[in-house]
Protein backbone atom coordinates (compact mmCIF):
# COMPACT_ATOMS: atom_id res chain seq x y z
CA UNK A 1 0.00 0.00 0.00
CA UNK A 2 1.70 3.18 -1.14
CA UNK A 3 0.57 6.77 -1.12
CA UNK A 4 3.08 7.67 -3.78
CA UNK A 5 1.53 5.44 -6.42
CA UNK A 6 -1.35 7.80 -7.13
CA UNK A 7 0.80 10.92 -7.14
CA UNK A 8 3.36 9.37 -9.42
CA UNK A 9 0.63 8.54 -11.90
CA UNK A 10 -0.91 12.00 -11.88
CA UNK A 11 2.46 13.53 -12.58
CA UNK A 12 4.08 14.54 -9.31
CA UNK A 13 7.74 13.90 -8.77
CA UNK A 14 8.45 13.01 -5.12
CA UNK A 15 9.14 16.29 -3.38
CA UNK A 16 12.53 15.24 -2.12
CA UNK A 17 13.53 13.78 -5.50
CA UNK A 18 12.52 17.01 -7.21
CA UNK A 19 14.61 18.95 -4.78
CA UNK A 20 17.65 16.75 -5.34
CA UNK A 21 17.49 17.20 -9.11
CA UNK A 22 17.42 20.98 -8.81
CA UNK A 23 20.38 20.76 -6.47
CA UNK A 24 22.28 18.71 -9.05
CA UNK A 25 21.49 21.21 -11.75
CA UNK A 26 22.74 24.15 -9.76
CA UNK A 27 25.82 22.23 -8.73
CA UNK A 28 26.54 21.87 -12.45
CA UNK A 29 26.10 25.63 -12.67
CA UNK A 30 28.72 25.87 -9.92
CA UNK A 31 31.21 23.88 -11.97
CA UNK A 32 30.51 26.08 -14.97
CA UNK A 33 31.25 29.33 -13.12
CA UNK A 34 33.86 27.68 -10.85
CA UNK A 35 32.25 28.93 -7.68
CA UNK A 36 30.53 26.92 -4.97
CA UNK A 37 26.80 27.25 -5.50
CA UNK A 38 23.99 24.82 -4.88
CA UNK A 39 20.33 24.78 -4.06
CA UNK A 40 17.66 22.17 -3.51
CA UNK A 41 13.95 22.19 -4.25
CA UNK A 42 11.24 19.62 -4.39
CA UNK A 43 5.49 19.98 -4.58
CA UNK A 44 5.06 18.51 -4.99
CA UNK A 45 5.08 18.60 -4.00
CA UNK A 46 4.57 18.77 -4.59
CA UNK A 47 6.49 18.29 -5.85
CA UNK A 48 4.67 17.86 -6.96
CA UNK A 49 3.98 15.79 -7.03
CA UNK A 50 5.92 18.35 -7.21
CA UNK A 51 7.00 17.40 -6.08
CA UNK A 52 8.19 19.26 -5.79
CA UNK A 53 9.25 17.69 -4.20
CA UNK A 54 8.72 21.44 -3.06
CA UNK A 55 7.68 25.44 2.91
CA UNK A 56 6.84 21.75 3.37
CA UNK A 57 7.03 22.92 6.94
CA UNK A 58 6.41 26.14 8.83
CA UNK A 59 8.75 25.29 11.68
CA UNK A 60 10.75 22.08 11.69
CA UNK A 61 11.30 21.91 15.44
CA UNK A 62 7.68 22.70 16.22
CA UNK A 63 6.47 19.99 13.86
CA UNK A 64 8.81 17.41 15.28
CA UNK A 65 7.78 18.11 18.86
CA UNK A 66 4.01 18.43 18.34
CA UNK A 67 2.21 15.83 20.49
CA UNK A 68 -0.63 13.92 18.96
CA UNK A 69 -3.94 15.66 19.49
CA UNK A 70 -6.73 13.38 20.72
CA UNK A 71 -9.48 13.20 18.09
CA UNK A 72 -12.65 15.12 18.88
CA UNK A 73 -15.93 13.28 19.07
CA UNK A 74 -16.92 12.11 15.61
CA UNK A 75 -13.38 12.45 14.24
CA UNK A 76 -10.97 9.65 13.40
CA UNK A 77 -7.63 8.78 14.96
CA UNK A 78 -4.39 9.28 13.06
CA UNK A 79 -4.18 5.51 12.43
CA UNK A 80 -7.67 5.51 10.91
CA UNK A 81 -6.97 8.57 8.77
CA UNK A 82 -3.73 7.08 7.38
CA UNK A 83 -5.38 3.71 6.70
CA UNK A 84 -8.20 5.41 4.79
CA UNK A 85 -5.72 7.62 2.93
CA UNK A 86 -3.74 4.62 1.68
CA UNK A 87 -6.88 2.72 0.72
CA UNK A 88 -8.46 5.61 -1.19
CA UNK A 89 -5.21 6.44 -2.98
CA UNK A 90 -4.99 2.89 -4.24
CA UNK A 91 -8.56 3.11 -5.52
CA UNK A 92 -7.88 6.34 -7.38
CA UNK A 93 -4.55 5.13 -8.75
CA UNK A 94 -6.18 2.00 -10.17
CA UNK A 95 -8.94 4.06 -11.78
CA UNK A 96 -6.72 6.65 -13.48
CA UNK A 97 -5.54 5.35 -16.86
CA UNK A 98 -4.50 8.46 -18.78
CA UNK A 99 -4.44 12.23 -18.48
CA UNK A 100 -2.87 15.27 -20.06
CA UNK A 101 -2.14 18.79 -18.91
CA UNK A 102 0.23 21.73 -19.02
CA UNK A 103 2.85 22.91 -16.57
CA UNK A 104 4.73 26.18 -16.21
CA UNK A 105 8.13 25.84 -14.50
CA UNK A 106 9.86 29.01 -13.29
CA UNK A 107 13.20 29.19 -11.45
CA UNK A 108 14.90 32.29 -10.04
CA UNK A 109 18.29 32.51 -8.36
CA UNK A 110 19.33 35.77 -6.72
CA UNK A 111 22.67 36.22 -4.99
CA UNK A 112 26.38 35.50 -5.25
CA UNK A 113 27.93 35.38 -7.81
CA UNK A 114 25.06 36.60 -9.97
CA UNK A 115 21.41 36.17 -10.82
CA UNK A 116 19.77 33.82 -13.30
CA UNK A 117 16.21 32.87 -14.15
CA UNK A 118 14.41 30.57 -16.55
CA UNK A 119 10.89 29.49 -17.46
CA UNK A 120 9.45 26.73 -19.60
CA UNK A 121 5.91 25.69 -20.51
CA UNK A 122 5.48 21.96 -20.97
CA UNK A 123 2.65 19.74 -22.21
CA UNK A 124 2.46 16.44 -20.32
CA UNK A 125 0.76 13.18 -21.31
CA UNK A 126 0.52 10.15 -19.05
CA UNK A 127 -0.52 6.61 -19.97
CA UNK A 128 -0.81 3.92 -17.30
CA UNK A 129 1.12 2.26 -15.94
CA UNK A 130 4.49 3.89 -16.59
CA UNK A 131 4.59 6.07 -19.71
CA UNK A 132 4.97 9.82 -19.48
CA UNK A 133 5.74 12.23 -22.31
CA UNK A 134 6.90 15.83 -21.98
CA UNK A 135 6.76 18.30 -24.87
CA UNK A 136 8.28 21.74 -24.35
CA UNK A 137 5.94 24.35 -25.79
CA UNK A 138 8.05 27.42 -25.01
CA UNK A 139 11.14 28.41 -23.04
CA UNK A 140 12.91 31.58 -21.98
CA UNK A 141 15.84 32.65 -19.85
CA UNK A 142 19.01 30.83 -18.82
CA UNK A 143 19.75 27.87 -21.08
CA UNK A 144 21.97 26.48 -18.32
CA UNK A 145 19.04 26.28 -15.89
CA UNK A 146 16.77 24.86 -18.59
CA UNK A 147 19.24 22.13 -19.54
CA UNK A 148 20.66 21.32 -16.12
CA UNK A 149 17.54 21.74 -13.95
CA UNK A 150 14.26 21.54 -15.87
CA UNK A 151 15.34 18.78 -18.25
CA UNK A 152 16.61 16.70 -15.34
CA UNK A 153 13.39 17.26 -13.39
CA UNK A 154 11.37 15.79 -16.26
CA UNK A 155 13.80 12.91 -16.68
CA UNK A 156 13.62 12.10 -12.97
CA UNK A 157 9.84 12.14 -13.04
CA UNK A 158 9.81 9.54 -15.78
CA UNK A 159 12.23 7.40 -13.76
CA UNK A 160 10.09 7.82 -10.64
CA UNK A 161 7.35 5.65 -12.16
CA UNK A 162 9.28 2.45 -11.41
CA UNK A 163 7.94 0.34 -8.50
CA UNK A 164 11.31 0.48 -6.76
CA UNK A 165 11.36 4.28 -6.67
CA UNK A 166 7.72 4.43 -5.59
CA UNK A 167 8.32 2.17 -2.60
CA UNK A 168 11.23 4.32 -1.39
CA UNK A 169 9.08 7.44 -1.09
CA UNK A 170 5.67 5.99 -0.23
CA UNK A 171 3.75 7.96 2.40
CA UNK A 172 2.92 5.01 4.62
CA UNK A 173 3.76 3.59 8.03
CA UNK A 174 6.81 1.77 6.66
CA UNK A 175 8.48 5.10 5.84
CA UNK A 176 6.83 7.62 8.17
CA UNK A 177 5.46 8.16 11.67
CA UNK A 178 2.16 10.07 11.78
CA UNK A 179 0.46 12.10 14.48
CA UNK A 180 -2.83 13.95 14.45
CA UNK A 181 -2.13 17.61 15.26
CA UNK A 182 -5.33 19.34 14.21
CA UNK A 183 -8.57 19.50 12.29
CA UNK A 184 -9.49 22.43 10.06
CA UNK A 185 -12.86 23.35 8.58
CA UNK A 186 -13.87 25.90 5.97
CA UNK A 187 -17.16 26.66 4.28
CA UNK A 188 -16.29 24.19 1.52
CA UNK A 189 -14.35 21.37 3.17
CA UNK A 190 -12.72 19.89 6.25
CA UNK A 191 -9.29 18.34 6.64
CA UNK A 192 -7.26 16.37 9.14
CA UNK A 193 -3.82 17.85 9.81
CA UNK A 194 -1.10 15.27 10.41
CA UNK A 195 2.56 15.65 11.22
CA UNK A 196 4.84 13.31 9.29
CA UNK A 197 8.26 12.20 10.52
CA UNK A 198 10.49 9.92 8.45
CA UNK A 199 11.45 6.63 10.06
CA UNK A 200 15.00 7.12 8.71
CA UNK A 201 16.93 10.09 7.33
CA UNK A 202 16.49 8.87 3.79
CA UNK A 203 17.43 11.54 1.25
CA UNK A 204 14.12 11.02 -0.56
CA UNK A 205 11.88 11.58 2.48
CA UNK A 206 10.67 14.73 4.25
CA UNK A 207 9.25 15.93 7.56
CA UNK A 208 6.41 18.34 8.03
CA UNK A 209 2.63 18.40 7.80
CA UNK A 210 0.01 17.06 5.43
CA UNK A 211 -3.65 18.05 5.10
CA UNK A 212 -6.00 15.14 4.35
CA UNK A 213 -9.50 15.82 3.05
CA UNK A 214 -11.99 14.47 5.60
CA UNK A 215 -14.39 13.16 2.94
CA UNK A 216 -12.18 11.83 0.14
CA UNK A 217 -9.11 11.02 2.25
CA UNK A 218 -6.76 12.59 -0.26
CA UNK A 219 -3.82 14.85 0.48
CA UNK A 220 -4.80 18.44 -0.30
CA UNK A 221 -1.63 20.18 0.87
CA UNK A 222 1.93 19.36 1.90
CA UNK A 223 4.09 21.72 3.95
CA UNK A 224 7.53 20.31 4.81
CA UNK A 225 11.31 20.28 4.63
CA UNK A 226 13.71 17.51 3.53
CA UNK A 227 14.55 14.79 6.03
CA UNK A 228 18.23 15.18 5.18
CA UNK A 229 20.24 17.95 3.61
CA UNK A 230 22.44 16.41 0.89
CA UNK A 231 24.33 19.59 0.08
CA UNK A 232 26.57 21.70 2.29
CA UNK A 233 25.79 24.77 0.21
CA UNK A 234 22.07 24.69 0.94
CA UNK A 235 21.24 26.19 4.30
CA UNK A 236 17.48 25.72 4.29
CA UNK A 237 14.73 24.61 1.93
CA UNK A 238 11.00 25.04 2.35
CA UNK A 239 8.40 23.43 0.10
CA UNK A 240 4.63 23.70 -0.27
CA UNK A 241 2.45 21.73 -2.67
CA UNK A 242 -1.31 22.16 -3.13
CA UNK A 243 -3.82 19.79 -4.76
CA UNK A 244 -7.29 20.25 -6.24
CA UNK A 245 -10.04 17.78 -7.07
CA UNK A 246 -10.53 17.28 -10.81
CA UNK A 247 -13.39 14.87 -11.40
CA UNK A 248 -12.70 11.83 -9.19
CA UNK A 249 -9.00 12.63 -8.77
CA UNK A 250 -6.90 15.00 -6.66
CA UNK A 251 -4.22 16.55 -8.86
CA UNK A 252 -1.46 19.06 -8.05
CA UNK A 253 -2.18 22.68 -8.93
CA UNK A 254 0.84 24.49 -7.50
CA UNK A 255 4.29 23.86 -6.10
CA UNK A 256 6.33 26.53 -4.32
CA UNK A 257 9.89 26.01 -3.18
CA UNK A 258 12.38 28.35 -1.58
CA UNK A 259 16.02 27.60 -0.76
CA UNK A 260 18.57 29.66 1.13
CA UNK A 261 22.19 29.29 0.03
CA UNK A 262 25.02 29.54 2.56
CA UNK A 263 26.81 32.05 0.34
CA UNK A 264 23.89 34.43 0.75
CA UNK A 265 21.69 33.67 -2.24
CA UNK A 266 18.08 32.56 -2.56
CA UNK A 267 16.50 30.23 -5.11
CA UNK A 268 12.77 30.06 -5.83
CA UNK A 269 11.12 27.36 -7.92
CA UNK A 270 7.44 27.42 -8.87
CA UNK A 271 5.43 24.88 -10.84
CA UNK A 272 1.88 25.66 -11.92
CA UNK A 273 -0.31 22.83 -13.25
CA UNK A 274 -3.12 23.87 -15.62
CA UNK A 275 -5.53 22.61 -18.29
CA UNK A 276 -6.01 19.10 -16.94
CA UNK A 277 -7.92 16.58 -19.01
CA UNK A 278 -8.65 13.08 -17.74
CA UNK A 279 -8.56 11.16 -21.03
CA UNK A 280 -9.09 7.63 -19.74
CA UNK A 281 -10.47 6.49 -16.38
CA UNK A 282 -12.90 4.14 -14.72
CA UNK A 283 -14.99 4.99 -11.67
CA UNK A 284 -12.99 4.25 -8.50
CA UNK A 285 -14.10 1.10 -6.66
CA UNK A 286 -15.20 2.38 -3.29
CA UNK A 287 -14.44 0.27 -0.24
CA UNK A 288 -15.76 0.78 3.27
CA UNK A 289 -13.77 3.33 5.23
CA UNK A 290 -12.08 2.51 8.51
CA UNK A 291 -13.63 4.15 11.56
CA UNK A 292 -17.27 4.44 12.45
CA UNK A 293 -17.61 8.23 12.31
CA UNK A 294 -16.68 10.87 9.77
CA UNK A 295 -16.98 14.66 10.17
Amino acid sequence: MQFYTEHCRVGVLPLRELEREVARGLEDYNSEIRLALSMRTSLHSVQIGVALSIGLMLCQSAIAESPEKPPARGQLSSEEVVANLVRKNLERASALHAYQGTRVYHLDYRGFPGSRSAEITVDVKYQAPDTKQFSIRSQAGSHLLIDRVFEKLMQSEREALTPENQSRVALNTQNYRFALVGFESTADSSAYVLSVEPVTNNKLLYRGRIWVDATDFAVTRIDAVPAKNPSFWTKETRIEQVYKKIGDFWLPVSNRSTSTIRLGGHANLTIDYIDYQITAATPPKHQDLIGGHQP
